[in-house]
């Protein structure tokens, strides 16, 4: 994702049989929320106390928490949206089937049942899930909420012309009929061969291929329920229907969005949110320096995006020993980077995109995110150590560059004076805008000259650096990136951005240069494999193709520094975002 968590694995099933450890094949235990009253440990105040501890824990409930961000996201739709911070933020007005525990550290990454029963029961070697809808679940306007409304809620995210953001995990995996197309455009097309709703509080999903995982899909925000007689297509983000414990009042898209309490929400129904808050108000496009200010004087709780302070505010919170010990520093599944976008004239020429390299100041770009403790190490390949199949990877320097190897590189590839091109990055992300000019700078020296481009966060990836037309239209070829997994191994980190036929014309891209055939047949290789150590070495064989192919400039695997708010409780870092959870914070 611009993504997400890391989730542990045990093999199961057959074909690719990825089971979580927390499923246990299907079916588990309800895992109860983290606090100072069900048995969590509790912090005290210190450098890292949230990361593997609840800070200040409470249930008490009242006041409004206040949250900010620098620009929207994608969208507030649980069918269009794939941003971390919004699949944090969006469990507080939507349930899916299944969600991540609200629990500190690693308990975190696993998975607890939610509008289901239970985590799925698994048959047909692997290829057929099913669900049980808990009794008593309804929408914000009182109406049951019932296995169609989340049949209906998966199938509108599959549109990916309409709601373009988002994983095409469904897309791929369920056995669709060859007439449907959407349902937008087929309404009529009979889907029961990929998704069955027998009663009203049973959903059956039938697969191509076995996935013993299929509970990370059950995860997606996709599975959050949709009534269809209210689903407005992509405008459904105005005003979406809330099956959580809150409801938006207010939608201000780029200004302001006001969610209250959902007064339809029964508690007995949900045993993991506690619900504190009377209301939440979230403020959009404040300046991200001044959001860090905000946040350390005490006038904000959360930066949503959930990615640390800039780099205007990181010697200051290090510096100052009071500050220092509201600070945690987690390192996340999440790989900041640049897509070197290969068929975008000269860098569809492997030398190059080679040349891009050799010729960065890795150092420089390290800085840019933070430095080493606040950036995170320099990253060598694609995927980060902490997902299974992580190999080193020595093949560019890790220093402040190489500019006569970059040289030899663009007389390889038959520009020896250089060549110019464009870099795209997020505007309202201080850290992006430091890895661009960096780059800039760095790749002048070997005559590669770079204008910069800077785009909104909200449609970066739905009408900007993911839509191709507009890359090769405007001669995009290099373009600020980052992703986290949305689970803990290289399916889960990698599928959606090296796999060539995710990519859409449409847009709502996150593969933004990886276009490769064999990489393609690896991953094949893959879904037919099932001894997960040969599959996680797969998973390395693909991400040292990236790099031979120099697809990518990484930057670093990520850290960040978080600084925990002032008058908020049940603060802590959870596994799942490498972010705190936004699932149960209070207000003091």
């Amino acid at each position: 994702m611009n993504k997400k968590s890391a989730v542990a694995f045990a093999a199961a099933g057959a074909a690719l049989s990825l089971g979580l450890s927390a499923c246990g094949g299907g079916g588990g235990s309800e895992t109860k929320p983290a606090d100072g009253s069900s048995g969590a440990p509790a912090a005290a105040e210190a450098f890292n106390a949230g990361l593997e501890a609840v800070f200040n824990p409470s249930d008490k409930k009242g006041g409004v928490l206040k949250m900010a961000i620098s620009e929207d996201w994608d969208s507030v739709d649980p069918g269009d949206t794939y941003y971390a911070l919004s699949w944090n933020l969006i469990r507080i007005y939507g349930r899916s089937l299944v969600t991540y525990t609200p629990a500190p550290g690693a308990e975190g990454r696993k998975l607890s049942p939610d509008l289901a029963e239970s985590l799925g029961e698994s048959s047909d070697d692997g290829k057929t899930w099913t669900y049980k809808l808990r009794a008593g679940l309804k929408f914000e306007d009182g109406t049951p909420i019932t296995s169609k409304d989340v049949k209906y809620a998966v199938l509108r995210s599959m549109d990916k012309e309409t709601l373009v953001n988002g994983p095409t995990y469904f897309n791929d995996w369920l056995d669709l009929p060859k007439d449907f197309k959407s349902v937008y455009k087929t309404p009529d097309v009979n889907t029961d061969s990929a998704i069955e709703t027998p009663d009203d509080q049973t959903i059956v999903f039938h697969l191509k291929k076995a996935y013993g995982g299929f509970d990370n899909f059950a995860a997606l925000p996709g599975t959050i329920p949709v009534p269809k007689d209210k689903d407005t297509g992509v405008k459904y983000r105005e005003h979406v229907v809330a099956s959580g414990p809150y409801k938006f009042d207010k939608v201000e898209a780029g200004k302001q969005y006001t969610l209250v309490r959902n007064e339809h929400w029964d508690p007995a129904t949900d045993p993991i949110r506690k619900a504190l808050p009377d209301s939440y108000e979230i403020s959009l496009g404040v300046n991200a320096d001044d959001l860090d200010n905000r946040i350390i004087s005490g006038d904000l709780h959360i930066d949503l995006a959930g990615s640390g302070v800039q780099p205007a505010a990181l010697g200051r919170v290090l510096g100052d020993p009071t500050l220092k010990a509201r600070a945690d520093n987690p390192t996340g599944a999440r790989t900041w980077y640049t897509s070197i976008i290969s068929d975008v004239a000269p860098l569809d020429n492997v030398d190059c995109r080679r040349a891009v390299i050799f010729a960065a100041d890795r150092v420089g770009l390290q800085n840019a995110y933070g430095g080493e403790f606040a950036g995170g190490d320099i990253a060598t390949g694609l995927m980060p150590p902490s997902i299974g199949g992580w190999k080193k990877l020595d093949l560019y320097p890790t220093g402040t560059g190489d500019v006569e190897k970059a040289k030899e590189a663009l007389t390889a590839c038959g520009k020896p004076d250089g060549f110019e091109t464009t870099m795209a990055y997020r505007a309202d992300r201080p850290k992006e805008k430091a890895t661009a000019e960096s780059l800039q700078q760095a790749l002048a020296k070997a005559g590669i000259k770079l204008t910069l481009k800077g785009y909104p966060t909200g449609d970066y990836f739905a009408l900007y650096a993911g839509k191709p037309d507009f890359v090769k239209k405007n001669g995009i070829g290099l373009a600020t990136n980052g992703w986290g997994a949305d689970w803990n191994d290289g399916f889960g980190f990698m599928s959606q951005i090296v796999d060539s036929r995710t990519i859409r014309e449409s847009g709502g891209n996150y593969n933004l240069s990886i276009k490769d055939k064999e990489i393609d047949a690896k991953i094949d290789q893959v879904f037919q494999e099932t001894d997960v150590a040969k599959r996680d070495a797969l998973w390395g064989e693909i991400d040292q193709r990236v790099m031979e192919q120099a697809y990518v400039l990484p930057s670093v695997w990520s850290k960040g520094v978080l600084v925990r708010p002032q008058g908020a409780t049940n603060v802590f870092v959870t596994g799942a975002f490498d972010m705190y959870d936004y699932l149960n914070l209070g207000v003091q």
